[in-house]
């Protein structure tokens, strides 16, 4: 969670005092599948993680959280720790609040909110996210919105601050030093 919060702040206070925007593996703009958003998720994705979350919490996310640093992918491998250490803070919260966020993920539309980044933008996002599918999110960023640049992580998961970090760090200098 993030890039919402950003979208939502550049467009209800202007942009004020921000200089330049970043969005990692964010939502933004739309995930939901409609007729006027043909790449996104499909709204039965959505019930079945709400169903697993019901059913068995910690069954659920210890999946999730091997789709979300791509474990299953060729190098991609993040310690059995750090999978465990997710799936325990998720599991810290309650289960209404688990609930309501993975529908806020789901459903809320931001791209009205796209023509509020005045500023150079940069979005980051996983090639093979299957979490936050780059299609209905990074690219439709980019296209979204002006003076963005959109770097793609071949093979990348959607946990890319754990799996990518050099890569992040070297390109966010990068783009602050511009």
């Amino acid at each position: 969670m993030g890039g919402g919060e950003v979208a939502r702040y550049m467009s209800r206070h202007g942009g004020k005092d921000v200089r330049r925007a970043v969005l990692v593996s964010s939502v933004v703009p739309f995930m939901l599948k409609t007729a006027d958003n043909p790449d996104g998720t499909d709204q039965s994705v959505f019930e079945d993680m709400t169903h697993g979350m019901k059913e068995d919490r910690a069954k659920f996310f210890a999946g999730f959280f091997k789709d979300f640093y791509g474990v299953s992918l060729l190098g991609n491998s993040v310690s059995a720790e750090l999978v465990e250490a997710s799936c325990n803070t998720a599991m810290q919260a309650s289960l209404k609040a688990t609930l309501a966020c993975a529908a806020s993920f789901a459903t809320t539309d931001f791209r009205g909110d796209l023509i509020a980044f005045k500023v150079p933008t940069l979005i980051i996002h996983g090639a093979d996210d299957q979490t936050v599918p780059i299609d209905a999110a990074g690219r439709a960023a980019a296209k979204g919105i002006k003076d963005a640049t959109l770097i793609e992580y071949a093979g990348a998961p959607h946990g890319l601050l754990a799996t990518h970090k050099s890569l992040i760090t070297d390109d966010l200098l990068d783009f602050i030093g511009r």
